[in-house]
């Protein structure tokens, strides 16, 4: 450690100066204890603080949530992450929306029509954006033209592609000006399709299709979305503080246009923490209002006696190889043994041994509707077997192939999650003992592994994709050469053509026949490997009711929450 400042020659002007020192850290940690006392007065005044803790204060029709991961930015056209649409979900609202049984309802369109060649929507005459201005066609117009724009670089531009052009004016052989959406007058959006889109209802609850003013977006000068301030907001809260990597406070929106949403006052996200025991101590001394549980926290909520709900959250985790020119992994017998080489089942019982996950066998979840039932009932998936022979035979072909002597680290990217971790050191091991490859783990936080993901900078990525709307689509699309959330740049002119038909045919046999042959390809081709489908155990505070965990849209969904206290 480097120093500055002359030697100290005997004991007496060691002890002067030490003493000295003392005085000086004593007075730091003085001051320190009482900045400290006075942001935690703060703290404890906006959440209810007190002997009860701040989960839920009645009095001020205020809960204290936590936030998995720091949203990377708010701007809805370039949103990509689950934290983002959680928060956007409470924050604004689109031409329609979800009510709390999950039916799709008036947004900020309150009527509209969908035909065979397009759709057009009203919007009412009180929706109002937090500034006061009213929200127009014209703020849906300006926002979908941006998405679409290659500027913008949107990775969810392709989901406007029934619009008419959007695909074109996305890949820059038409402008942005030729997007098949207009604004008539203030009140009236029409929509152009580019083939019969009969679930186009389902798409513009999406977040990608929110709305956005142009003079304020034009205002912040490339920032709108980095904080709380360099936003507008329409729906049933306002964001008021952003503490980047810590807190967030969001607020009822009094300008809001209905009282059928958005019952709490105030929402402090007080925490932003992946590490779930914390969050569990938070729940325990009252500090936060609802929390997840993991398989081993189970013995004690039930001892505590608290009511443990179960959801399925809808989301599909699965190792996603790099399909990229030049990685290992573009290889067929190398992702083929891979392949063989495990059985999801064993993670999901032997690993992770969580009660509320399932083993995955499919891109496509096992909620997934067909024509008459579960899709996968009626499109049974190819049924895997772990074959370590026939595993090891395919992984010498891709020796061969290659032209290599032995095969280089494969690196895993991963999350820093424990689940993630866990999963990533298992699979470590499993490819170690039973095809001999070295796996080097690449643990990164949640941004900076969506830039790695997004740049290909991996050989596999341990990665999930929950649905976006409520159609076999939000899956089918994942691997067409056109969707940038496609992170290992699949690209299959087979694959290609099946989502294609699900995007445009009307015939509903015809389109699920489509679906079920992107299910075969997704095996057979080894595009992924499917890991486990999501579920949660978790607990929330009696006195909270309304609340969701959803497997539609974000995955917690306050805007239903109210607070009943037991006297009530």
């Amino acid at each position: 450690m480097a120093t500055t400042g002359s030697a100290i020659d005997s004991d007496e002007s060691f002890a002067k100066s030490a003493g000295k020192q003392l005085a000086i850290y004593a007075l730091y940690t003085l001051i320190f204890l009482t900045v400290l006392i006075y942001v935690f007065s703060i703290v404890a005044g906006r959440t209810g603080g007190g002997a009860s803790g701040g989960a839920v204060d009645s009095a001020n029709n205020s809960i204290t949530i936590t936030l998995r991961q720091e949203p990377p930015q708010l701007d809805a056209g370039r949103a990509t992450d689950a934290s983002s649409f959680v928060v956007l979900a409470h924050v604004m609202e689109g031409l329609l929306a979800y009510d709390d049984n999950m039916q799709l309802i008036p947004g900020m369109a309150e009527r509209w029509e969908i035909r065979e060649d397009g759709a057009t929507f009203w919007i009412r005459e009180e929706a109002r954006w937090s500034n006061g201005d009213p929200v127009t066609a014209h703020d849906f117009e300006f926002a979908w033209k941006r998405v679409v724009d290659p500027d913008t670089a949107s990775e969810y531009a392709f989901i406007l592609y029934p619009i008419l052009n959007a695909e074109a004016v996305t890949q820059g052989e038409l402008p942005k000006e030729m997007l098949g959406v207009q604004a008539v007058d203030d009140r009236t959006l029409e929509v152009q399709f580019a083939q019969p889109t009969p679930y186009f209802a389902k798409l513009v609850a999406f977040v990608t299709f929110l709305p956005l003013q142009q003079e304020f977006y034009e205002s912040t000068n490339g920032r709108y979305g980095a904080d709380a301030d360099e936003m507008l907001y329409n729906g049933p809260y306002v964001l008021d503080e952003w503490v980047h990597g810590a807190s967030m406070l969001w607020y009822k929106n009094p300008g809001y246009w209905g009282d059928h949403k958005g019952f709490l006052d105030e929402i402090v996200t007080a925490y932003i923490t992946t590490d779930v025991n914390a969050k569990l101590n938070l729940f325990k001394d009252g500090q936060i209002a609802e929390t997840q549980l993991l398989a081993p926290m189970l013995p004690e909520a039930m001892e505590q006696r608290w009511q443990i709900d179960r959801v399925m959250d809808g989301t599909v985790f699965f190792l996603e190889f790099n399909h990229r020119e030049g990685r290992v992994t573009d290889n067929w017998n190398f992702r083929r043994a891979m392949q063989l080489a495990q059985n999801s089942d064993e993670l999901v019982y032997k690993v992770l041994k969580e009660a509320a996950y399932l083993p995955a066998v499919s891109l496509f979840p096992v909620w997934i509707q067909g024509l008459n039932g579960a899709f996968r009932s009626e499109y049974p998936p190819v049924e895997h077997k772990m074959n370590l022979e026939l595993a090891r035979e395919h992984l010498e072909m891709a020796r061969i192939e290659l032209g290599i002597e032995e095969f280089p680290p494969i690196v895993f990217l991963t999350g820093d999650t424990p689940i993630s971790i866990l999963s990533s050191e298992y699979y470590q091991e499993l490819y170690k003992q039973n095809l001999g490859l070295e796996i080097r783990i690449d643990v990164q936080n949640f941004k900076q592994r969506l830039a790695k993901m997004t740049s290909g900078d991996f050989d596999v990525v341990v990665a999930g994709w929950g649905p976006d709307y409520d159609d076999p689509l939000t899956f089918g699309d994942f691997f067409a050469s056109w969707n940038l959330n496609n992170r290992g740049r699949y690209n299959s002119s087979e694959m290609d053509a099946q989502v294609r038909i699900a995007q445009a045919e009307l015939d509903p046999k015809k389109r699920l026949d489509a679906f079920g042959e992107i299910q075969r390809i997704v095996y057979e081709d080894v595009t992924l490997i499917p890991m486990y489908e999501r579920g949660w155990s978790f607990v929330v505070d009696p006195r909270l009711k309304g609340f969701k965990r959803r497997s539609i849209g974000p995955e917690v969904d306050f805007n239903f929450a109210y607070i009943e206290d037991a006297e009530d």
